[in-house]
């Protein structure tokens, strides 16, 4: 499947100079520097081809995570690829404060539409763009904040309630209601103090209960906490229906509907975390959708734009956005980013709207997820494979020392990095998280690249395993 042969001096020369090149001057994301070049093996990407990420060695590699779960339509997806070629010879980028730009402006109308919506309630009515989802993240707590702030009657609403195992960014207000000890722990005297939830998940299921009823379980706890602090929290921030970087967990709708039935009695802003979980990710456009209710604030980017840049987007009611209407500039958002409602990421978000709606993507999905689901099921039999779970174009492996939920392997095992390695070496990318593996690809995969992914999952579960 290679573009150019592996084997060749010159070619995997080439390879090994990139690498060196990098490691003379990056400093990468989520990493311990240290492990790179023997533990973790740098992989160099030329350039993409759908699915797949072709090396400066010719190799290609399947993305099954999507590049951080970004990349849904397909690496050089040509109509977003030609749109924002286009742009690009029109206006590059202009300054949102005090003008505006066509691409912003249909941007957020088409956002709106597509928004989840909920009979009897009004429908989010405006968009505050952002540069990434941490940042649109700090948007919405900061909006929900503001917002009681300027109501100026509930001064004791100022914290946050999040679930315990989310994750919501790496800034420092996305951070603090994060509930993952690896990426917080250190930063704990930076963080300001917010408040945990059990989580929903279906995990944590006893023997005899079922996701729903773990999800109800969890939302009685929402309801006591709420309970016990009244007129002190401003907002509830959650990851609907999948926790990511909590290890691919997930929990049953009825959750979320809950979640909004307490924040409507305690007058309690709920926020979504969509930025993961939108735009096709779980089976409907937004996971929220599948709750039949709707946010107060929901922040979405990664796939906002195919993957191709950096773009987020908080859509708020109208009656959070009336809240800060005033003669006074201290009562106004000020919140800002240079780049704000980019026109080159607009375009590209416009581009990958146009082809969720010309190619049909959410019933496509729901097409690949059924064959996902088969792939998934040859790996079920493995000793070590606790639990397969899937939500849409999501599927995640739980693996264990015996198959069972209470006999987790020690971390300085490195199960997961193992499996990571022995994947790459077969052409498959696959990040783990922990010792759970997950495929979340991008929408384009084909039968072919499923059941290569299901053949080298499986192999490299069983290489990564102690050998007795």
């Amino acid at each position: 499947m290679s573009d150019k042969s592996s084997h060749d001096p010159a070619i995997l020369a080439e390879g090994d100079a990139w690498r060196s090149r990098d490691l003379a001057v990056l400093w990468h994301p989520c990493t311990q520097m240290r492990e790179h070049p023997d533990t973790l093996p740098l992989l160099t990407v030329s350039h993409g081809d759908g699915a797949w990420l072709v090396g400066h060695d010719g190799r290609r590699t399947l993305d099954a995570v999507s590049s951080w779960w970004t990349n849904i339509h397909g690496h050089a997806e040509p109509r977003i690829a030609e749109a924002i070629a286009r742009q690009a010879r029109r206006l590059e980028h202009v300054i949102l404060a005090g003008a505006t730009h066509e691409g912003a402006i249909e941007l957020a109308e088409r956002l709106l539409a597509i928004a989840p919506r909920q009979p009897g309630r009004p429908p989010l009515a405006k968009v505050f763009y952002a540069d990434n989802g941490s940042a649109g993240v700090e948007v919405a707590l900061k909006m929900a904040f503001h917002w009681f702030r300027n109501r100026g009657d509930e001064p004791r609403r100022t914290k946050f309630l999040a679930l315990q195992n989310g994750y919501h960014g790496e800034t420092i207000g996305a951070l603090s209601v994060g509930d993952i000890p690896l990426y917080r722990r250190i930063y704990a005297p930076l963080l300001m103090e917010a408040m945990f939830a059990p989580s929903p998940d279906a995990w944590n299921a006893r023997p005899g209960q079922s996701a729903e009823d773990c999800a109800e379980e969890a939302a009685d706890a929402l309801s006591r906490l709420f309970d016990d602090h009244p007129g002190e929290i401003c907002a509830l921030i959650l990851e609907p229906r999948l926790q990511c970087a909590g290890g691919m967990r997930m929990h049953h709708p009825v959750y979320l509907k809950r979640a909004r039935e307490l924040c409507d009695v305690h007058g309690v802003f709920l926020i979504a975390d969509e930025i993961a979980t939108g735009f096709g990710r779980t089976g409907t456009m937004f996971a929220f959708e599948q709750a039949g209710v709707m946010p107060d604030l929901m922040c979405v980017s990664k796939g906002l734009t195919g993957g191709f840049l950096p773009l987020a987007a908080v859509l708020a009611t109208q009656s959070i956005y009336d809240g800060f209407l005033d003669d006074s500039r201290e009562r106004a958002f000020l919140h800002s980013h240079s780049y704000t409602g980019n026109p080159l990421a607009c375009a590209a978000a416009l581009a990958s709207l146009d082809i969720f709606e010309s190619d049909d993507v959410i019933a496509r999905n729901r097409a690949t997820a059924a064959k996902m689901a088969d792939a998934a099921a040859t790996l079920a039999d493995l000793p070590h494979v606790a639990e397969v779970r899937q939500a849409g174009m999501v599927v995640a492996f739980e693996l264990t020392r015996d198959g069972n939920r209470d006999t987790p392997f020690d971390p300085a095992e490195r199960i997961g990095l193992r499996a990571y390695r022995e994947a790459l070496d077969h052409g498959v990318l696959l990040r783990p998280l922990g010792d759970t593996l997950y495929w979340m690809p991008p929408y384009c995969i084909d039968d072919a690249q499923l059941a290569l992914l299901a053949a080298t999952t499986r192999a490299a579960i069983v290489a990564a395993l102690p050998k007795d």
